[in-house]
């Protein structure tokens, strides 16, 4: 969001993916020293991040027009970067010569980083005490390259952020711009639990990594401490309708207003404006009460990247015991624990419960095409006849 802002601002940004220092691991934040990824899943999820950055300033510009007044500024697309195309061929020497004579041990070890890993049980290895310097060499090089002067990252990118500044201050020339870095506090929720894999509640711009589905949920998840805070961070809703809005979510919050503003526009922003009716239907199927009055092609199109949407024959479902369906496509583990479900009034046929001697029949699809499973509360499929 802070590349976003500068970018709208006409300043030219340069999303970095870290294609060569990703196979070393930054131990900022680290107690143990991260396993290895490999050049084959680091060459994974560089064309994964590439695209997901990508397909985010596209979508975040559009959003951004609807929302602010025009720029005066020249806006440039975005070119993202991966430090491998300059990291993987610097050899040993030259790295040494052009930031290892620059660097002083004693400041690389005063970093935050590195002293918490050093007081630990397991220690630092000597390539993550590196990492500082192939991050500082990063800034070196866009600044000798692409004239950037300003590195921006997380709080806890700090000490990374501040060896770059320092190699790009001890080799410029006198009359070269200054460098300078700038950091955001890390994400937290108002009880200060962090946001990322490690605490289970990472979401991803890629859809395929998180569907259109679960980002919306995410957000319309939202605790009403947080959801004030995010409608500032995560949309460009001016503050005066911010306000506006937060007063009508406080008189009634059992509707959940803000969560849902926040959800359409976090949707919008990241994923596009059809993305945001797409995300309505889905939830509707999934968590509303009838699913009825819908299309069938609507219905396949919300969820199309989503891994509850199964695809079958006429065949294949019609005239079969609901819960024999729940097992073949993965709603529940096995037959038996579906016959069970069934028995117990568990398992589910379009928000209808189901006894285990129900078979699915041609009028229980809805518009002729959708059947709509679930297991317990909110464990669903979909499956679509083709």
């Amino acid at each position: 969001m802070c590349l976003l802002h500068f970018h709208l601002r006409g300043h030219i940004v340069i999303p970095l993916i870290g294609g060569a220092t990703g196979l070393v691991g930054d131990p900022s934040g680290k107690l143990e020293e991260r396993s290895p990824l490999g050049e084959q899943n680091a060459g994974h999820n560089v064309a994964s991040l590439t695209s997901a950055a990508s397909n985010f300033f596209e979508s975040a510009t559009v959003y951004a027009d609807r929302r602010l007044q025009p720029s005066e500024n020249v806006i440039t697309k975005p070119v993202v970067a991966n430090n491998v195309e300059w990291l993987g061929s610097l050899g040993l020497l030259e790295f040494l010569t052009k930031a290892g004579r620059h660097a002083r041990v004693p400041t690389m070890i005063s970093r935050d980083s590195v002293k918490i890993r050093m007081n630990s049980q397991q220690g630092i290895s000597f390539t993550e005490f590196t990492y500082q310097l192939l991050q500082a060499y990063d800034f070196y090089h866009l600044y000798n390259t692409r004239g950037c002067t300003l590195q921006l990252g997380g709080s806890d990118q700090w000490g990374n952020i501040l060896s770059g500044v320092d190699l790009v201050d001890r080799t410029r020339s006198r009359d070269g711009p200054t460098a300078h870095g700038i950091t955001t506090p890390l994400l937290t929720t108002a009880s200060g639990a962090k946001f990322g894999k490690s605490e289970g509640n990472a979401v991803w711009l890629d859809r395929q990594l998180t569907s259109v589905l679960d980002f919306y949920q995410f957000f319309l998840r939202t605790a009403d401490a947080d959801v004030g805070k995010y409608l500032r961070m995560f949309t460009f809703i001016p503050l005066e309708e911010i306000a506006s809005i937060l007063h009508e979510h406080e008189s009634a919050p059992e509707k959940r207003k803000a969560q849902r503003v926040l959800a359409d526009e976090a949707v919008e922003l990241v994923h596009g404006k059809i993305a945001v009716h797409r995300a309505h239907v889905a939830t509707q199927v999934l968590f509303g009460t009838s699913s009825s009055s819908l299309a069938a092609s609507d219905i396949v199109g919300a969820l199309e990247d989503d891994p509850r949407l199964i695809h079958c024959s006429r065949d294949e479902i019609l005239e079969q015991p609901v819960w024999k369906l729940a097992a073949k496509y993965g709603l529940v583990g096995s037959n038996g624990e579906a016959r069970r479900l069934a028995d117990a009034k568990g398992l589910y046929l379009n928000n209808t419960a189901i006894n285990s001697k129900y078979m699915l029949q041609a009028p229980d699809l809805v518009d002729n095409g959708i059947a709509i499973l679930r297991a317990g509360k909110d464990n669903n499929l979909v499956l679509a006849v083709h």
